[in-house]
């Protein structure tokens, strides 16, 4: 039996970037591809929001785009920076709260790709979020939001699992949805990560709360916030020329909004 550890998988961002990190090319191409046709001027200043490990950053900076980031875990954040270092860029990723901040230079684009802006959990918070990007942005800048919407009908997606390796060590994950609170709108998640190395398994038991959106809940967000527009919806296939129609099925949705 492996060694059981109660903790954050934001805790361990080793593990998370190889979990996650693996996959980013549809990600990036998705996302360059949407500065290209959906921006009002060339994007070059880039930021995101719960940046994590910055995953993502680090291929952008690479490209060329001048990238920072906030989150709220300091042990992601030293990740980021790390990771900045190592290749030679500034270490330009912050502590800060994805629901309240300021930055000193406006930025081109902004994106928030998996689930994470589900993380808070009122609608104060999403909606100082979403300002905070809008004041973040310059006139016809881009906000790309992925989430996983509530459908209210047929089945919906109530697992997922990963699986990662690098060099001697692998990691396998698995997610599930324990239920649904209808009055807080608050799903709650479970979340096991095995850590396999030459000499070791151990198990990382996590929790995980989510906030619920359904389609209409999250059309009646976006208004509150009227310095957006939608430009675009898209689902997790990333396919540029697949847009989706937002409806009662729809789940998996990537909100391209511009700054008016």
């Amino acid at each position: 039996m492996p060694e059981q550890i109660k903790g954050d998988l934001y805790d361990y961002p080793v593990y998370y970037d190889l979990i996650f990190g693996s996959d980013w090319r549809a990600e990036y191409d998705f996302l360059t591809a949407c500065f290209e046709r959906f921006g009002k001027r060339p994007v070059r200043r880039v930021f995101e929001p719960a940046c994590g490990t910055g995953r993502l950053l680090i291929k952008l900076a690479e490209a060329g785009f001048d990238v920072s980031g906030n989150d709220l875990n300091a042990h992601a954040v030293k990740f980021c920076n790390d990771r900045f270092k190592r290749r030679g860029y500034p270490q330009t990723a912050v502590v800060g709260d994805m629901s309240d901040f300021r930055l000193k230079r406006k930025v081109d684009a902004g994106f928030n790709m998996i689930n994470t802006f589900r993380h808070l959990l009122s609608d104060r918070q999403a909606i100082g979020h979403l300002q905070c990007m809008a004041d973040s942005l310059v006139k016809g800048g881009l906000y790309l939001l992925g989430l996983h919407l509530i459908p209210s009908a047929g089945e919906r997606l109530e697992d997922e699992a990963w699986h990662a390796r690098r060099g001697n060590l692998a990691v396998n994950t698995y997610m599930w949805s324990k239920g649904i609170d209808q009055a807080t709108r608050n799903e709650y998640l479970g979340l096991t990560i095995n850590v396999y190395t030459p000499t070791k398994h151990y198990e990382i038991e996590d929790e995980m709360i989510y906030r619920t959106y359904s389609a209409r809940q999250m059309a009646a967000l976006l208004k509150k916030v009227p310095a957006f527009e939608c430009a675009g919806v898209y689902d997790f296939s990333y396919d540029l020329n697949q847009p989706v129609v937002v409806g009662p099925e729809t789940e998996d949705v990537v909100y391209v909004l511009r700054k008016k």
